[in-house]
């Protein structure tokens, strides 16, 4: 908002400011994140700025992408290094991730939908009680989340297989998704419903052609939570992945305990990207949701 022309000295002091220290923390939080972007491109094997990099002008061979190639198994005679090993890890993590991260994604989008869309009704019964317990898994500790799982799942065999990561990571990501649609159907008329079961429609048609377009941009909110959540979990998949099972927190993780190189900034600068597009789709539904709930900014 800007500053109005009959502002005080002391209240454009105040506003100026205040502008100031928002910047401050803003440099704060996003300084570390913009500064393993250029690092990434270092043709040095060590995590540092070398002396061409931060010549001006820029020297060209001190830029280099031989981490990225490493990255995506490139193991060709320019990537390899002495220090840093070549291996197909990172694709086999990649891959997992993604496979788990949508898998859980789409299970917990449809039980925390179903969810919310229960506890939205004015007369459902214990709807506190219930609440509290599927949001539980966004309130205790994830260190005892994990160890209640494996001890748990080992009972019925689901421990070191994608099937029990999977259902975890459905358990961490479900709250996200019942929170996000819940906060949805806060402004959603339930005249609308009556009015299309007055005129002969099912429950079944009732949801997907009256409830589900006007609450689609939150529920896909909560989706792309959920698979935040289960993409960079890196706790309950040391407890219920294999040692062959890796996902990308788990072979960052690994790379940071047994071998420091590049190549993890290179993954890191991937997510920093991947986590600006995902935060981007969200703010857009938002604002598209606001414009179907008939909410203007002021």
């Amino acid at each position: 908002m800007a500053l109005p022309t009959y502002a005080t000295p002391v209240q454009r002091t105040y506003y100026y400011a205040y502008l100031f220290f928002c910047g401050v923390v803003f440099f704060f939080l996003v300084a570390p994140l913009i500064a393993i972007v250029p690092i990434s491109f270092s043709k040095s094997p060590f995590m540092i700025f070398t002396d061409g990099m931060l010549a001006w002008p820029p020297e060209p061979e001190a830029w280099s992408l031989r981490w990225y190639k490493n990255m995506v198994g490139n193991c060709s005679a320019d990537v390899v290094s002495s220090t840093v090993p070549c291996s197909t890890k990172w694709m086999t993590g990649t891959v997992n991730s993604f496979f788990i991260g949508i898998t859980a994604t789409v299970i917990a989008t449809a039980l925390g939908t179903l969810a919310a869309l229960g506890l939205s009704r004015p007369h459902m019964p214990f709807k506190g009680i219930i609440m509290a317990i599927l949001i539980s898994p966004m309130i205790v500790p994830l260190i005892i989340t994990a160890a209640g799982m494996f001890f748990f799942y080992a009972r019925v065999n689901l421990v070191y297989t994608f099937t029990g990561v999977i259902l975890a990571h459905v358990a961490l990501a479900t709250p996200f998704v019942v929170i996000t649609v819940t906060a949805t159907l806060v402004g959603f008329d339930m005249n609308m419903v009556k009015a299309a079961q007055s005129l002969g429609a099912k429950p079944t048609r009732t949801f997907f052609k009256v409830i589900m377009p006007l609450i689609l941009p939150g529920i896909i909110s909560g989706a792309l939570f959920a698979f935040i959540t289960s993409f960079d979990e890196v706790v309950i998949v040391m407890f219920m992945a294999s040692l062959d099972q890796l996902t990308i927190p788990k072979q960052m993780w690994a790379g940071i305990r047994q071998e420091i190189s590049p190549v993890i900034l290179c993954m890191a600068t991937c997510l920093v990207v991947l986590s600006i597009f995902l935060l981007t789709t969200v703010e857009l539904l938002r604002r598209r949701s606001e414009k179907l709930r008939g909410i203007t900014a002021r």
